[in-house]
């Protein structure tokens, strides 16, 4: 597996395809102005999106967590091959960046010791037992549901990752994205361990 945020697809094409979800449910109904809208109008489009990444985030943490809970405790050594992330290493993977994220807003969370993309990998080598991963996984989803509730009315504040200069609203898509990428990676381990998603059809 690549390591955090190496690869995704377009954002500008993500951030679109997110924009107009929103703007079907009714959310983005500020950013209608189109050419010549100010930028009141313009940070409301990006709050809307944010607002709508935050419902992702919701999805997400609700699967991952039902997912590393119905995955038995013999599985969490098991990967596909040599070389790659086994399934507890998935499950640490994510609650490491989902501690990534806040730290790269400011808000680094005490204990952890994820400041750096060094610092994920590190996390990920001293996981402990299935109960300690789903604990720090939940954990986690609810310090990214605070950090981006605190960042939410500021989606162009600048953010460095690495030596890039993005915006916070930037790096929320980025995240989502990298979190759909590991659940569907869970999901792939899952079956291949007979595991059925808790939230799907038993077949």
């Amino acid at each position: 597996m690549t390591p955090t945020f190496r690869s995704f697809p377009s954002l500008l094409g993500v951030a679109t395809l997110l924009l107009t979800s929103a703007c079907n449910r009714g959310t983005t109904a500020a950013a209608a102005g189109g050419v010549g809208a100010d930028s009141a109008s313009a940070t409301a489009s990006g709050t809307a999106m944010v607002d709508h990444l935050g419902r992702e985030l919701e999805d997400l943490g609700g699967k991952m967590v039902q997912l590393a809970e119905a995955m038995p405790e013999s599985s969490y050594a098991w990967a596909p091959m040599d070389g790659v992330r086994s399934v507890g290493a998935v499950f640490a993977h994510v609650a490491a960046d989902n501690y990534f994220v806040p730290a790269l807003l400011g808000m680094p969370v005490e204990g952890t010791g994820v400041t750096t993309e060094s610092g994920i990998k590190g996390y990920e080598d001293a996981r402990g037992s299935k109960a300690e991963i789903v604990a720090e996984l939940k954990r986690s989803f609810d310090v990214m549901r605070d950090a981006m509730a605190a960042s939410r009315l500021a989606p162009d504040k600048p953010v460095m990752l690495r030596s890039n200069a993005i915006t916070q609203g930037d790096l929320w898509v980025r995240a989502i994205v990298h979190l759909h990428e590991h659940l569907g990676q869970a999901i792939a381990y899952a079956r291949a361990n007979k595991v059925v998603p808790p939230w799907s059809a038993a077949t």
